[in-house]
């Protein structure tokens, strides 16, 4: 038996990264078919892949090929839809085209109501895809609110005919505070009418991420601790008694790591390549980067970086504030990122107050990301809330031991023993303020300066399996478990 998929998103590597949703994209339907390859044990699982033919993917020149058109139907009238194709390796992607996408913009705009029709359009045209190829779906499976549109539509009589009878729903849930505001007008122009359901409230009702999770036959969080922090006020966004109702629906699995990019044995972004075996090499990437940004070459100083989005979500402030009360301490510290002004501007003034220990480098460096995870030793994650989280599986991968903030995927991906630590591969901390932050990096400090254990930290974080293996085969079971259902519920 041969299961269906088409996988939806707005965004997914090799074509356009924007964030982790990028990631998830380009790796997990490979991931998934890798899983599923004939000998394995598994219903094979042909899984495909489409987005959005955004204008920057475009100007990239991958080798399409046109397939054809087909009309995409509004409240009056309808648009074109145009379908390429991009068939390298052994996942099929779809690139979907039409007058809402085809405008030189970016990915993502500052505009509700342009991001509205743009994928508003898309999640319809997507259903219009199964039909245009004559290929039977089993499973559809939506990303956050850029695609939740078409699990939404599926649950329309209109639109669960032909290729996509059968089909079950599964709305992946990366982040849900952004539910898609302000694109009500797009929904009415497209047919698709508000909820009515008063389970959902008001406000919620003609958003579509809260439209797709209403509808979805299955959520799946990115990791399980976030698909049990979304049941609370603290985490819900208002949304988490609505949520409750759907418990039975929810689950969460961890998403993977791309362990061939991210590999400190064949990184050529580094100085010095080292591995499991050949650890005691990796300082010489701490003196380079050192010497290279200016700071005194100190091996026996604890280097700490920050590699992230410059935003509140991501605790920077909890981190910079922090750093202050561990003035003190012996450290030097690395922060590289963009994002909100005000929180770019705090980052440049701790360099400002610690001007020998401190490098402030506001801007996007990939290959400098790369090599900060192989030289710092302690890498900060103070997340106010992280869905899932990919920067502390490649610190721990790197060697460098991250001091995290316990919420979501940070809880399932970092394993700390404070009776233990020598079983550890990080630090945690509870509560989300700078003072709690600071106690938590003093102690780090005397774990550091512990030679035997903090060694031991960083072997145990780098012997750990993130790659996408058990995350597909999670996915899989899953898609098994919906056509299961749907076969009883014809019986």
């Amino acid at each position: 038996m041969t299961l269906n998929v088409l996988f939806l998103a707005a965004e997914a590597e090799p074509f356009i990264k924007v964030g982790g949703l990028g990631d998830v994209a380009g790796a997990l339907p490979e991931a998934i078919h890798n899983a599923t390859r004939p000998g394995s044990g598994l219903p094979e699982v042909d899984i495909r892949l489409v987005i959005p033919f955004h204008y920057a993917i475009k100007e990239r020149h991958f080798e399409t090929q046109y397939l054809g058109e087909y009309e995409v139907e509004k409240l009056e009238g309808s648009e074109k839809c145009q379908v390429y194709l991009y068939k390298k390796g052994d996942i099929p992607v779809y690139l979907l085209d039409g007058l809402p996408i085809n405008e030189k913009s970016p990915v993502y705009s500052i505009d509700p109501i342009h991001d509205g029709y743009k994928f508003v359009f898309f999640s319809l045209a997507a259903l219009g895809l199964p039909q245009f190829l004559d290929w039977r779906v089993d499973i559809l499976q939506a990303n956050d609110w850029h695609t939740a549109t078409a699990i939404y539509a599926l649950s329309k009589k209109k639109y669960r005919k032909g290729r996509l009878k059968d089909a079950r729903t599964i709305h992946t849930l990366h982040n849900l505070p952004f539910m898609g505001f302000g694109v009500q007008q797009a929904l009415t122009d497209y047919g698709l009418p508000p909820i009515e359901d008063p389970i959902l409230p008001e406000w919620a009702r003609h958003s579509p991420l809260p439209m797709g999770l209403y509808a979805a036959d299955r959520i799946i969080a990115v990791s399980p601790h976030y698909a049990e922090e979304i049941l609370t006020p603290e985490f819900g966004c208002g949304l988490d008694d609505f949520l409750k109702s759907r418990s039975d629906a929810i689950s969460g699995i961890l998403n993977g790591l791309d362990t061939t990019r991210w590999d400190p044995k064949t990184d050529p972004a580094l100085t010095q390549n080292y591995d499991l075996a050949s650890l005691p090499l990796r300082p010489r990437n701490k003196a380079a980067l050192q010497a290279q940004l200016g700071l005194e070459v100190r091996p026996d100083t604890p280097l700490l970086t920050l590699v992230s989005r410059m935003d509140p979500q991501k605790g920077i402030d909890i981190a910079l504030r922090g750093l202050h009360e561990c003035q003190d301490e012996d450290w030097q510290a690395v922060m590289l990122g963009t994002g909100i002004p005000y929180v770019e501007e705090m980052a440049q003034q701790l360099e400002v107050a610690f001007p020998g220990r401190v490098r402030s480098l506001i801007k996007f460096d990939g290959n400098l990301a790369h090599q900060l995870y192989a030289a710092a030793d302690i890498f900060m994650m103070p997340s106010r809330y992280e869905p899932c989280g990919l920067s502390q599986m490649i610190s721990m991968r790197y060697g460098c031991v991250p001091i995290a903030r316990a919420t979501g995927g940070l809880v399932d991906t970092i394993r700390y023993l404070p009776r233990s630590p020598k079983g550890s591969t990080g630090i945690l901390f509870k509560k989300p303020y700078p003072s709690v932050f600071a106690k938590a990096l003093k102690r780090t400090f005397r774990l550091y300066h512990k030679p035997e254990i903090w060694r031991q930290m960083q072997v145990n974080g780098m012997a750990s399996d993130f790659s996408w293996q058990q995350s597909a085969r999670q996915y899989e079971a899953v898609y098994e478990d919906l056509v299961t259902e749907a076969k009883r519920s014809k019986l």
